[in-house]
């Protein structure tokens, strides 16, 4: 099953009590503070991927400009998942609009894949059965359009599985971090300083949705 394909589609909007350590993993979200350049909130989670899921969009804004934007999902299976080798999974979805010169660059899918990874490791977080796909995509404009310039957008899907703490819970609230520094870098933000205290906190919304 493409994860990260289907994370950017469907959405139910039933509730049911989720498991503890599933709570614990959103609220976890929630109470996570991220830089201001970067607008998160909650959105209708994707079904059929999971028993339980939790999603977020997020947009790099700066003044009026959209520099990127991007879909988190948490997924959880409290019987567990072969294929991810957890009870937890995290997918992505992460678009920017490229400079004409960074498009050009034939090394860009793999880098930006680094990206990700280096992401990840940077905030020495733990991890598994990583896979994705990044997408590299021309628009040209023609007749009524023609005035406007080429553009070129770049396109990360991605799922990976964050090992279990105490508890049996991943610390999300890193991984979130992480995957904002992705659309920082992907956006071509300076990085966050460490402790930098011009953070804001994810706003609060509703309870965590289930399938």
């Amino acid at each position: 099953m493409d994860e990260a394909k289907e994370a950017g589609e469907g959405d139910r909007h039933s509730h049911s009590a989720a498991p503890a350590a599933f709570r614990a993993a959103v609220e976890a979200l929630r109470n996570s503070r991220l830089r201001p350049q970067i607008e998160v909130e909650q959105t209708k989670a994707p079904q059929r991927l999971a028993p339980y899921a939790y999603a977020l969009e997020a947009t790099v804004v700066d003044g009026e400009q959209d520099l990127a934007d991007g879909r988190l999902v948490l997924l959880h299976d409290p019987a567990g998942h072969d294929a991810w080798q957890g009870a937890f999974r995290l997918v992505t979805l992460v678009r920017a609009e490229l400079e004409p010169e960074m498009a050009a660059d034939p090394l860009l899918p793999e880098v930006c894949w680094s990206w990700l990874t280096g992401a990840l490791q940077a905030r020495g977080l733990s991890y598994g059965e990583a896979s994705g796909t990044v997408t590299r995509a021309g628009s040209h404009y023609f007749g009524g359009l023609s005035e406007r310039p080429a553009a070129s957008q770049i396109e990360i899907r991605a799922s990976w599985t964050p090992r279990e703490g105490l508890g049996g819970v991943p610390d999300t609230a890193a991984h979130l971090a992480s995957w904002c520094d992705l659309l920082a870098q992907v956006a071509g933000l300076p990085p966050a300083g460490p402790g930098d205290a011009s953070v804001v906190t994810l706003p609060q919304r509703r309870d965590p949705q289930s399938r």
